[in-house]
């Protein structure tokens, strides 16, 4: 489990590091055991007042397409320290705008292998899924459950984070084994 000592320490680093430009907001980093997810947040485009909301999306993927090309130099040098520094991969996101109707990109993010073992009816729907052409295969219909449940459970996950955490911190004050 990644402690929030960890996380402040990674976090710190970044916001140190990356050009202030690059900062509308503070950088959104995100920790798992292979990989280090920075999302930035640049500022929105300038677009009449009138502008319809179809053109207002398209200037953001532009916007964000721009910044990807014209940071990649940059960002690659900087992932590459803190690959180094904390023997992790760095992927890169991009927010441009702000709310509901924000655009946002996630780049280069790692995409691990996990093994599991299923029993008959957890196959079964996966199964179903595939069958449904909900996915292709059982790997990406196991995908598409943990992105649900991530979806309509998320408070309840960020309760059991924090209470992992809390457990975290409680062992790593006692003594040494």
């Amino acid at each position: 489990m990644i402690t929030d000592e960890a996380r402040e320490r990674v976090a710190g680093w970044f916001a140190g590091r990356l050009p202030a430009e690059w900062q509308a907001a503070p950088a959104d980093i995100t920790i798992d055991r292979e990989e280090i997810t920075v999302r930035l947040t640049v500022p929105d485009v300038e677009l009449a007042e009138d502008t319809s909301e179809v053109a207002r999306a398209e200037a953001r993927a532009g916007r964000a397409k721009a910044f990807r090309e014209e940071t990649r130099a940059q960002r690659m040098e900087i992932a590459r320290e803190a690959e180094h520094r904390y023997d992790a991969k760095v992927s890169w996101g991009l927010s441009v705008g702000r709310g509901d109707d924000q655009h946002s990109e996630l780049w280069t993010h790692v995409a691990a292998p996990v093994m599991t073992r299923l029993r008959q009816p957890q196959r079964l729907v996966l199964d179903t899924l595939v069958d449904a052409g909900v996915a292709r295969s059982r790997s990406e219909a196991l995908a598409w459950c943990v992105r649900l449940v991530g979806e309509h459970e998320e408070d309840w996950l960020a309760e059991l984070r924090e209470a992992m955490q809390s457990v975290a911190d409680v062992r790593s004050k006692g003594p040494a084994a």
